[in-house]
């Protein structure tokens, strides 16, 4: 498998992954640090894991792993495919999530269960599916492109606020349900 790029260097694609990847785990050490708080904080930090989450997940399963299917050897699918069977157990996890009226230890436990999926999850497209690719930087670049723009759209859609923190098209955040979050990561 050919090495990965430095960060600076990485196609476009690969650096809007790792840097989702990046801010999900800092909302899950976010949430680990709020599990004393005795407030909304936590269900909050919950949300906005879920709602990342679910974006990221969208993105892949509708461009990234597509294109992953046509340009990998054989050899290499099951990769691709374990990753889709990681995103349906924490897409189940997200959902029993967001379903869950009280912040209890119960709840805690999924959100730990899921930032577990998600480490593992993260480690191996990290490791073994973003090198095994790397080299395509062209299609990566244009990749890149498409999963910036599909990712505004899932924002609007959800009514998620932007990276900057600024409402997508002047909307709150925290406004979308989860049976649209459902929706659009069909």
């Amino acid at each position: 498998m050919p090495k990965t790029a430095t960060a600076s260097t990485k196609p476009l694609a690969i650096k809007m992954l790792m840097a989702d990847h990046r801010k999900v785990e800092d909302l899950f050490v976010q949430y680990e640090s709020a599990k004393d708080a005795h407030d909304e904080s936590r269900k909050d930090i919950a949300t906005k894991i879920c709602n990342e989450l679910t974006i990221h997940a969208t993105i892949e399963e509708e461009i990234f792993y597509p294109w992953l299917r046509e340009a990998l050897d054989e050899d290499d699918m099951e990769m691709v495919e374990e990753a889709q069977v990681e995103h349906d157990g924490a897409r189940d996890l997200i959902a029993q999530i967001e379903d869950t009226p009280e912040v209890d230890s119960v709840f805690d436990a999924k959100v730990k269960v899921l930032s577990e999926y998600i480490k593992h999850h993260v480690k191996e497209e990290e490791q073994e599916i973003f090198p095994s690719v790397a080299e395509e930087r062209e299609t990566l670049e244009e990749l890149g492109q498409q999963m910036q723009a599909r990712k505004v759209e899932l924002k609007d859609e959800l009514q998620i606020e932007d990276d900057e923190g600024d409402p997508v098209k002047g909307r709150k955040a925290g406004n979308g349900s989860s049976d649209s979050r459902k929706t659009a990561a069909r």
